[in-house]
């Protein structure tokens, strides 16, 4: 009888346990508005990006990055971090972006985290989106 007792114990707290994992599982499944406010949210961050892709004002000398990477091409995103021959070291596509900006460009570095930044991240891995992964590669 005690071993009864126990073993329905053991079964029921096993099956309160299950439920409640269940429900924290689905409480982390975003919602169809949750989908649609996020990706609302990315495509005018990736605009803002396209933007400043194609305005010469990340720069002094009337360049944009457009003029060398029509579409965001030869960016490469999905191989970063990588070693970039032109700094020496294994560097993230922030850092190489500066560099363009500093260099081609002849503007002023941008802050890592700043709006422009993001912007300019999200509309390059817009534009290379569905190709692999595939980071240290050139």
């Amino acid at each position: 009888m005690r071993r009864r007792v126990i073993l329905i114990a053991s079964l029921t707290l096993v099956a309160v346990l299950v439920a409640t994992f269940a429900f924290l599982a689905k409480a982390d499944e975003p919602t169809e508005e949750d989908i649609e406010r996020w990706t609302e949210e990315y495509m005018k961050v990736k605009d803002e990006g396209r933007e400043l892709w194609g305005s010469p004002e990340l720069g002094t000398n009337g360049v944009s990055c457009g003029q060398c990477h029509p579409n965001a091409a030869n960016t490469h995103p999905e191989t970063y971090p990588k070693f970039q021959q032109q700094l020496g070291e294994v560097v993230e596509l922030r850092t190489m972006i500066n560099w363009c900006i500093q260099n081609p460009l002849e503007g002023e570095h941008l802050e890592l985290d700043s709006e422009e930044m993001i912007a300019l991240e999200a509309y390059i891995a817009w534009e290379r989106r569905g190709v692999e992964l595939a980071p240290g590669k050139h």
